[in-house]
């Protein structure tokens, strides 16, 4: 029997987060208030969020940055069909440590290029512009961790703070915080069940397969660390940040 492709990337999904399309929008609005000038989308992925705030701001231009090519075409591909495909670019690089600073920068689940959440806040913190903002998506502790619960997702269970220090993190940083937001768990459910979705749904067209087996075997593998580790362990917090200048050291 011959190979069939295997399932999809985030097919189902229209964040790579447990983010609804709602919120998103909410968001998108919050941070076009502003009508920022530039706007720097770091980890972009296929660039669905940066897009909704270039369609609340029709005079931002947008830069999406990625290492994942696949992601990028499709985020282009995104692009061009609502007709935004002239107001950003979309670049296949790492995340950067200097940039020209922005009005708005876009940080989603991608700190860990930055080699964890205090060195993404203050490498992030240049590259916004004085009196710009940061959207700072990072994860945090609901709860402690038991230590089987923390590598479920690849963490110890000092790999992340409570909601608290990473707003602490924010602050030490030199940013403000306008608005704290975390993702509920019906986003949660929404987000894995998606993340799923391209196995299950592949196993429902090709489960009789011999690749079935391998296929069957990591969805499983993912849905018991999700269901048996991390659920209502691991957060998701949305931190809209103003830029202001770093506290002075105390004593």
């Amino acid at each position: 029997m011959s190979r069939l492709p295997r399932p999809g990337r985030y097919a189902y999904l229209d964040f790579n987060a447990p983010l609804s399309s709602s919120r998103a929008d909410l968001i998108a609005r919050a941070l076009a208030g502003d009508n920022p000038g530039t706007v720097i989308d770091i980890g972009c992925g296929w660039g669905e969020l940066l897009l909704r705030v270039l369609a609340a701001s029709p005079d931002t231009k947008g830069l999406g940055i990625d290492t994942d090519g696949e992601l990028l075409a499709r985020a282009r591909a995104n692009a061009s069909a609502r007709g935004l495909a002239d107001r950003v670019e979309f670049v296949n690089a790492t995340a950067p440590t200097k940039h020209e600073p922005a009005d708005l920068v876009v940080c989603v689940g991608a700190d860990h290029a930055y080699g964890g959440q205090k060195e993404a806040l203050n490498a992030l913190h240049a590259m916004v512009r004085p009196a710009g903002q940061l959207l700072f998506g990072s994860g945090f502790w609901e709860r402690a961790p038991s230590p089987d619960q923390a590598a479920s997702v690849g963490l110890d269970p000092d790999s992340l703070p409570a909601l608290a220090g990473l707003v602490d993190l924010a602050v030490a940083a030199g940013f403000r915080p306008l608005s704290i937001q975390t993702a509920s768990r019906d986003e949660w459910e929404q987000f894995e069940s998606n993340f799923l979705a391209d196995w299950e749904q592949w196993l429902r067209r090709h489960g009789q397969h011999p690749d079935a087996d391998d296929v069957r075997a990591e969805a499983d593998a993912h849905r018991n660390g999700w269901l048996r580790g991390y659920r209502n362990v691991l957060g998701f917090a949305y931190l809209i940040l103003a830029k202001g200048p770093k506290a002075a050291p105390r004593g």
